[in-house]
């Protein structure tokens, strides 16, 4: 959009706020000299936009009585599309214009919803968290994030119909405490009718979602992200794995996947780790690091996974001295992947791009 067409647009934004605004405080507001607001007025009379001068003392221009731009004719699939993206965008620091611009933004496009769909989607922004996505975004129903946000907002009761993995379909009353997008997938955290307990369901399994009358109280302290990520380290994977890393719990935590894996600090002294496998000696502790990171402590990591050459590929990622507890078969598969490794970093291409044979190493 060039410059003038957005100015032009800024000045029908202030007057459609009401009242009439002189030459000079259009002329202020918008960075030009009066001369060009009186142009701008006559590109909007030219798009059939009422726009009426007063002239005398305290005249300027106003908008006729009555004139509003027509509605925006937006679903409620594209509605919550274009406020998410400005609401994610600023929060992941994906676009460059300033906050002021993205909730100027925002506003516009609420202030022309109808107003029960303005008052969800606001449910919605003020409820929902964030986490960075790493993987694509498995998609619920609009209508079935739009009634648990509103409810987590008012705090409503929500039966639901939901489809757990494997087909198992159920009805239950949810109090949705909370929503969060966390690694491509919608969540949201509350007190379970079936259950009992405070339990975490997928968006994108929830069949159908209605409010129901009365209220509930959220836990004091409760923290929305932090039990969806607790919770997601409780399902179950084929293989569960254990490891030794010598490294800070910063270091590795902010090198492995949120809510597949947890890291816990050791004590200085190996004899004093009561967890350490019997057939893992207390001497077999990490070599110390060379040419990367110091370590700086100890951690035991324990991790879930349905793949351990997956696995195996996330320690190379991890770049951190370490030793395998648990399984046995991960050591196959992480020697596996350092003789592919080695074996692609010895092999030169020929002139046509083709492989020829090893590279004698460099000596240093």
């Amino acid at each position: 959009m060039t410059r003038p067409t957005a100015r032009v647009l800024a000045l029908l934004e202030i007057l459609q706020a009401g009242g009439t605004r002189t030459v000079a405080d259009l002329a202020d507001r918008l960075g030009v000299d009066e001369r060009t607001v009186r142009r701008y007025v006559d590109h909007l009379i030219d798009l059939d936009i009422p726009v009426r001068s007063v002239r005398g003392r305290y005249g300027g221009y106003h908008l006729a009585p009555g004139y509003r731009m027509p509605p925006l004719m937006l679903t409620d699939e594209e509605a919550l599309a274009v406020l998410l993206g400005l609401f994610a965008g600023r929060r992941a620091g994906l676009v460059t214009t300033s906050a002021a611009a993205m909730e100027n933004a925002a506003a516009k496009v609420r202030r022309v919803l109808p107003a029960a769909l303005g008052r969800r989607l606001e449910a919605l922004l003020a409820t929902a968290e964030f986490t960075a996505p790493a993987r694509p975004v498995a998609s619920p129903e609009a209508g079935v994030l739009l009634v648990l946000a509103e409810a987590a907002r008012h705090r409503w009761p929500v039966a639901i119909g939901y489809q757990a993995w494997g087909g198992r379909r159920s009805e239950r009353t949810v109090h949705p405490y909370g929503i969060v997008l966390h690694s491509g997938r919608w969540y949201v955290t509350g007190a379970d009718s079936a259950s009992g307990e405070v339990r975490t369901f997928r968006l994108d399994r929830i069949e159908s979602a209605t409010a129901l009358q009365g209220s509930f109280e959220v836990p004091e302290g409760f923290d929305p992200t932090a039990r969806v990520l607790s919770g997601l380290t409780e399902v179950p994977y084929l293989h569960e794995v254990s490891l030794r890393v010598q490294g800070t719990a910063e270091q590795v935590r902010s090198r492995l996947p949120a809510g597949i894996a947890t890291v816990q600090e050791l004590p200085a002294d190996p004899a004093q780790d009561p967890a350490t496998p019997r057939d893992v000696p207390d001497s077999a502790e990490p070599p110390a690091a060379s040419g990367g990171e110091e370590g700086g402590g100890r951690v035991r990591v324990r991790l879930r996974a349905e793949r351990l050459d997956w696995v195996a590929g996330v320690l190379a990622w991890l770049d951190l001295p370490f030793v395998i507890e648990s399984p046995d078969a991960l050591r196959d598969h992480v020697r596996a992947l350092a003789h592919r490794l080695t074996t692609c970093a010895d092999t030169a291409p020929d002139a046509d791009g083709e492989t020829t044979g090893p590279v004698t190493p460099a000596k240093h």
